[in-house]
């Protein structure tokens, strides 16, 4: 087979603080050479927003890894040539290394050899602001590096004084790996507190019993930009991926008059790292208790379909696949988007655009009708000087219709089971 290599022109490369990357892929049997370019371009697009450059992509096509070098000592003979010819930094490899197949390629190579998780890790750690989110990506890097920790050359050992006592100790590596875990467990202590603190705002909002909506989507799929739409959040928008980290939250008043809350998270993409799944489990925990979410597509993408499958995946990953959910493809203003071809192949979906504002009373409308679906539709009698009641109705609920008769006022109303235990002595029995 002939090599399977792509070279960028140095000269189109700005070596400014930035390091260069070869990409290392491997085609395994049921995986297209299609599919393979698309995950290498995905991989290409993560090392740039980690701030580095693509000098060189190489291919393999294997049965299975080499237990050893993940390619076989052929292969990575001919990466170790590659490298030196584009002065590469570093090698990412799009997928995941064991600590031992890192150490030896490092040790072929001559240099830093890494996976797809690593970059994503790296990304994480550039973008976090809050102390949560912090704490999160802290949490994730450590239990990606413990497996994976190691000393270069010299006596890792500490003697022990005294007579009787001299021997071998307790090695530098067996201290530092300690004090690792020591800082894993106070990391998820303080996470656990954090998730403790939401829980209780939770229950707050659950006695204000404002319902629950929450964007997910895959990274850059324009959630942040839908967030400000919806309800004039007004937070900052990046052409990047994973540019938001920290969940946060805005009101939106629908059409009926209810309050609802609106909270983007963080941007999901295909084999997720299990570290981040584990590390943000908490701000992830906002997903599982949604009443409603709104998945947002980037229609404009090639890879629209293949988004959403990986979003479902990690919904069920993480148990949030039971959750209603309302497909919004986004971008329909976009050259090239396919967000009204895609409306016909997923129905009950919703196009719109979320920079021009294009179809978005369509969205905020279907958002009303699937929360409707999920809520418990009653008919109560109201007596007429019982306005209080009346009024009771419209924050409560969404009023489906009114009549007024002689001596009452009957109202069809839309509630979660809450408010239809409230009316419930008002309540007309079928």
């Amino acid at each position: 087979m002939a090599r399977d290599l792509t070279y960028i022109p140095s000269t189109l490369i700005d070596r400014t603080f930035r390091e260069r990357i070869v990409l290392v892929g491997v085609q395994f049997p049921g995986v297209s050479a299609v599919e393979l370019d698309r995950q290498l371009d995905e991989l290409a697009l993560l090392v740039d927003t980690a701030g580095a450059d693509v000098v060189a992509r190489v291919v393999q096509r294997r049965d299975a890894p080499d237990p050893a070098t993940f390619l076989g000592s052929g292969k990575v003979s001919e990466l170790r040539e590659i490298c030196l010819a584009v002065d590469s930094d570093t090698v990412v490899f799009e997928h995941a290394l064991s600590p031992a197949q890192q150490r030896n390629l490092e040790k072929i190579l001559g240099r830093t050899a890494i996976d797809r998780t690593a970059v994503i890790l790296d990304i994480f750690a550039q973008n976090a602001r809050t102390p949560e989110g912090k704490a999160q990506v802290e949490l994730a890097l450590l239990q990606y590096r413990l497996p994976r920790l190691r000393r270069a050359g010299g006596s890792l050992s500490q003697q022990a004084g005294g007579i009787g006592t001299r021997g071998p100790g307790e090695t530098q590596l067996e201290v530092d790996r300690r004090r690792l875990v020591h800082r894993i467990h106070r990391i998820r202590t303080e996470l656990k507190e954090i998730d403790r603190t939401r829980g209780i705002q939770r229950q707050g909002r659950d006695r204000g019993r404002h319902r629950e909506i929450t964007l997910v989507g895959y990274t850059n799929a324009g959630k942040s930009s839908m967030l400000n739409a919806l309800t004039d959040a007004d937070v900052g928008v990046e052409d990047r991926l994973f540019a938001t980290l920290d969940p946060r939250t805005r009101q939106r008043q629908l059409p009926g008059g209810e309050t609802v809350l609106v909270t983007d998270t963080v941007g999901f993409i295909s084999n997720l790292p299990h570290e981040l799944v584990e590390a943000f489990m908490s701000t992830l925990r906002s997903v599982q208790l949604a009443d409603l979410l709104v998945h947002v597509v980037d229609a404009s993408s090639e890879n629209a379909e293949e988004q959403i499958t990986a979003v479902h995946e990690v919904l069920g990953t993480i148990g949030a696949d039971h959750v209603p959910e309302l497909l919004v493809l986004n971008k329909s203003d976009a050259p090239g988007s396919r967000a009204r071809d895609l409306a016909k192949l997923y129905p009950g979906s919703v196009y719109a655009s979320a920079l021009t504002g294009e179809n978005l009373d369509a969205v905020v409308e279907a958002i009303g009708q699937r929360l409707r679906v999920e809520d418990r539709t009653i008919t109560v009698r109201f007596p007429l000087d019982r306005g209080d009641m009346v009024a009771a109705a419209h924050r409560e609920g969404d009023v489906l219709e009114t009549t007024v008769e002689d001596d009452a006022v009957v109202m069809r109303i839309a509630l979660d089971p809450v408010g239809a235990a409230r009316f419930a002595q008002w309540r007309v029995k079928p």
